[in-house]
This record gives C-alpha cells, structure tokens and sequence, in this order.
C-alpha cells in the first residue's frame, strides 16, 4: 500500500510527488505534502481490539496482560481506563492508570 495519499479534491488515488507537492494525473490539483503530512496525524482512525472508533476522552480496558519495558510493572487484564487521549504514532493512546501514564497500542484495549 502507498504512502501518498489520495487527491483531496476529486479523491482518486492516481497521484505522486512532485518537488514540495502531491499532483493528482487525473484533475490535475496540486497540494503541499507537508500540509497532506498534518492532515493525515489529524484525521487518523484509532480502533479498539473489536474494530470500534476510540475518541478522546473514552473509557476503555485491557484485553491482555501487558509488561511494561524497562519496569517490573505489568498492567493486568481488565483493567479499566478513563479518559483516553488519542496521540499520533506507533502507539495511538495515551492514558492514566493508577500505576502511571502510559502510551499503549489500540489493539490492546476494548472501548467500555
């Protein structure tokens, strides 16, 4: 799958770099890639393990035990956690738990 996104103003996907811009071979629309670079951290879709949309501020819980890197900390399965907030990444959520703040992956939680 391509990394170039497809054209804002007809919304084919026949386009390509060109300089500091994406061209669309098809109408012909010109657009600056690093604006097409924020837009798709501000309108990337996070889902949960069931395929649900996460928003922020949503309630979800841990589907699996999880070890946390360098501790000896593990967050257990079922635990729940208020108010998300939706970050751009590799891991698209960040979140409060009693054992800390964290930056877990959204395949790990289910929306409550």
């Amino acid at each position: 799958m391509s990394n170039i996104p497809a054209c804002p103003q007809c919304t084919l996907e026949n386009t390509y770099p060109d300089g500091d811009n994406y061209v669309c071979a098809d109408c012909g629309f010109e657009w600056p890639i690093a604006k097409a670079a924020e837009d798709d951290d501000a309108t990337a879709i996070i889902k949960d393990a069931n395929g649900n949309v996460l928003a922020d501020g949503d309630a979800v819980v841990l589907i699996k035990d999880l070890k946390v890197k360098g501790s000896s900390t593990v967050l257990k399965m079922g635990t729940k956690v208020k108010s998300i907030r939706l970050v751009g990444g590799d891991h698209g959520v960040d979140c409060k738990t009693d054992s800390g703040n964290f930056l877990l992956k959204a395949e790990f939680l289910k929306k409550v």
